[in-house]
């Protein structure tokens, strides 16, 4: 009997030590989604040289997160995380996970990478338990950032006796990222939680890396955006700016903004993305008018560069973007996971399409 108690006795203390938890700075790991390393904050989206360039909306919104992910590897029975919000942000038709919440997905034997669980976020600073009574084997994570909010820090907690290391595999691919210029919408907005983004949604169904560039509502053309664009080495640009962009800067920057991106890479294949045709536009007669007005003047545009033999450029149509029941939005405008999705649906092929 006194043998089986201490025997007991060790187990226990065993499982316990195993159960606590060590965290590690997530700064030590690879970080996905990022256009630029010269950005000083580790989580922001622009070069330091933008700060004083940029609009102040613009560079605010730099600071967020959206598309940004970190790898890691690990044999850890539980994934924690501690992370400490930017901004705290919170707001009226989006969910706290969506906007300064993470999410955990892991990589499977096929390739595919599956969802895990979300860290629900409950303020500035935040710890969560993502993840725990798995069996301890080696697993490939990603780990999505918040989409609507920037972070001062972030850690991952494994077990005290687990390993947590770099990823074996390169997955994301992160050869020839594909890059995303947009609006709120592509942002983030209104993903119930950061995997479900459709630029993350691409990511994982290309299992390449995606960069967004979306900034809520300062989707303007501005002509430094298009030089971070630039810079990348990417398999694809996709501009996705009408939502925010009138018709007046359409006619004025549209052309200077691709042609900043086309002068560095000639033959890289650019997307353009109409407005899309928004629920509430089947009753808003004004709100319809000027999204036909927008889509005209992007067609115009596009046509004008077509008959200059501009090569490689392609334009998206929106009229099946978010389905006929009017059901993919949260607000009228911004997407619903489900509008997301169906985004994703429609514009995922014609990438993949274009990749080489």
């Amino acid at each position: 009997m006194k043998r089986e108690f201490c025997i007991f006795i060790v187990l226990f203390l065993v499982f316990h030590i195993h159960a606590q938890l060590v965290y590690h700075d997530a700064s030590n790991f690879p970080l996905l989604g990022r256009a630029t390393e010269s950005a000083g904050a580790r989580y922001g989206r622009f070069p330091d040289s933008l700060k004083n360039i940029s609009r102040a909306p613009l560079w605010n919104l730099s600071r967020n997160s959206a598309g940004m992910a970190i790898r890691f590897r690990s044999n850890s029975t539980t994934i924690a995380a501690k992370w400490v919000a930017l901004f705290n942000t919170h707001m009226n038709h989006m969910t706290d996970t969506g906007a300064k919440g993470l999410d955990l997905y892991c990589l499977q034997k096929n390739g595919d990478w599956r969802f895990v669980n979300s860290a629900r976020p409950k303020g500035k600073t935040n710890q969560a338990t993502i993840i725990k009574n798995m069996h301890p084997e080696e697993r490939e994570y990603m780990l999505y950032l918040p989409l609507y909010d920037g972070l001062v820090s972030l850690s991952i907690g494994v077990d005290s006796l687990a390993t947590i290391s770099q990823p074996l595999m390169d997955y994301p691919i992160r050869k020839n990222p594909v890059i995303f210029y947009g609006t709120s919408i592509l942002q983030g907005g209104c993903a119930s939680r950061p995997g479900m983004a459709h630029t993350n949604i691409i990511s994982r169904r290309l299992n390449r890396e995606c960069i967004n560039l979306g900034f809520s509502g300062n989707a303007f053309l501005d002509l430094e955006v298009a030089k971070v664009i630039a810079e990348v080495e990417a398999s694809v640009f996709v501009l996705d700016f009408v939502p925010n962009a009138s018709v007046a800067k359409m006619k004025e920057r549209m052309e200077t903004f691709y042609r900043i991106i086309r002068g560095k890479h000639p033959d890289t294949p650019i997307i353009f993305i109409e407005d899309p045709i928004f629920p509430h536009t089947f009753y808003d007669e004004k709100v319809a008018k000027e999204v036909r007005r927008k889509n005209d003047t992007l067609k115009e545009i596009f046509n004008h560069l077509k008959k200059r033999n501009e090569k490689n450029i392609i334009l998206i149509s929106s009229k099946n973007m978010l389905g006929e029941d009017g059901e993919a939005t949260v607000d009228g405008i911004h997407f619903t996971d489900l509008g997301m999705m169906r985004y994703a649906d429609l514009v995922c092929p014609v990438i993949k399409k274009a990749i080489r």
